[in-house]
């Protein structure tokens, strides 16, 4: 009876959320004409969709794909009392274009993420990926914000059903630096692979361009259910310390995360700083992020591993950006598994860098949208434990891209 309940309760979340979503989608698309004078309301969309061949050539063990990253946001505001209310939504279809057209050695395998050399995090079918991302939710975004304004000081509180809590730095879909390229940063799950937390409260007090806020939310990652929403809990904390000042920026966050994986089952603590750049270099558009994130993994003897990143995107033409990632990574590819509640014991780090280079050139550009044609290649250095398996590995994407080119700037709550 219970399992039956917690089923329906589940079903009637997925079915709210999905309707609220559809009808804020609906509003936003409204939106694209002027809206009439008498409406409150303000609407803005963001949408970003990769579609193309990724190949990932590993030693003796070539793989490939063809796939769709994608994610469209629709986002509405109103003033309410002394302040504005804001309310945003975010899907994605990549459970459905993600995972399904993969293939090894000249045959087709049931991979359920996309094929990316030493990425981890997550799991399928109670196995957890080594060499595969995981397609992103469905309903990624699903919340409300509150802004109460005063003279030198605005009061921030959200609610998320499905969001993203205040730990690390804009998450990589978001950041303007990474738009560009299709793949997921290896370091993603030391800073920023909280950003679909299912059950968020968040405040913050910004002033003088500094910004300190805190949240508590759920801690486990998504399921490998990807089209539903997971029950919501607050199990988990983080704060984060953030400055603006014209095109630099730059954040130090910190928290508890309670038992992020199933297979490994304690808290981790994550330490997160970046700084991003959002300006212009010699005339031409440049976006560039500096990151580190550290997971500090409780029960285990050397818990703590480290990530670095670099990435940018330079509008080098006004049709042609070239981007590109650099990223210094410790990670456990060897030794994955079920561990025991409490059992204390030691991980296996493995050492890789990797190089991403790329260009998108647009084919297509108004002032609603972009279509461009795209293309990368990653290298990679790693430590001897890897070499047996890797030596030699390289990957290479070639893409369809299509983006909203929106009208004013927006931000991400």
């Amino acid at each position: 009876m219970k399992s039956e309940m917690k089923g329906i309760r589940s079903v009637g979340l997925r079915r709210a959320a999905i309707v609220l979503i559809l009808s804020l989608a609906a509003r936003v698309l409204h939106a694209q004409d002027p809206m009439p004078a008498r409406s409150a309301w303000s609407w803005s969309a963001d949408a970003n969709v990769f579609a193309g061949y990724n190949y990932q050539q590993r030693h003796f063990a070539d793989f490939s794909s063809w796939e769709s990253q994608n994610w469209m946001m629709g986002m509405g505001e109103r003033p309410l009392g002394d302040g504005r209310l804001i309310v945003s939504t975010m899907i994605s279809l990549e459970p459905f274009t993600i995972g399904k057209l993969v293939y090894g050695s000249g045959e087709r395998i049931a991979a359920g993420g996309s094929p990316q050399l030493f990425q981890t995090g997550e799991s399928y079918q109670r196995q957890p990926f080594v060499n595969y991302q995981h397609p992103h939710d469905l309903v990624m975004g699903l919340g409300a914000t509150y802004r109460f304004v005063r003279p030198r000081t605005t009061y921030v509180f959200g609610a998320d059903l499905v969001g993203s809590p205040t730990l690390g730095p804009t998450p990589f879909m978001h950041r303007q630096s990474s738009r560009d390229n299709p793949q997921v940063p290896l370091t993603h799950h030391f800073m920023d692979s909280t950003h679909v937390s299912t059950g968020v409260v968040r405040a913050g007090i910004e002033t003088h361009g500094w910004t300190i806020e805190g949240s508590t939310f759920r801690g486990a990652e998504p399921d490998e259910n990807r089209t539903n929403i997971e029950r919501p809990r607050l199990d988990s904390w983080a704060s984060r310390l953030s400055y603006r000042s014209g095109p630099w920026s730059a954040q130090f966050s910190g928290g508890l995360i309670h038992v992020p994986e199933w297979y490994e089952p304690y808290d981790h603590v994550r330490w997160t700083a970046s700084i991003g750049f959002d300006g212009a270099v010699g005339g031409r558009a440049l976006n560039a992020t500096l990151g580190w994130g550290q997971s500090r993994a409780k029960v285990v003897t050397n818990g703590v591993s480290n990530g670095e990143l670099l990435e940018w995107n330079l509008q080098a033409l006004p049709t042609l950006a070239l981007y590109g990632r650099a990223e210094i990574a410790e990670k456990q590819l060897f030794g994955l598994g079920l561990h025991p509640k409490g059992f204390e014991h030691p991980h296996v780090y493995s050492h890789m860098d990797a190089l991403t280079l790329g260009a998108v050139h647009d084919v297509v550009k108004t002032d609603r949208m972009r279509l461009g044609l795209g293309g990368d290649v990653t290298l990679y250095h790693m430590s001897p434990d890897l070499l047996q398996y890797y030596e030699g590995s390289h990957s290479y994407h070639l893409f369809v891209r299509w983006r909203v080119a929106p009208a004013a700037e927006h931000h991400h709550y």
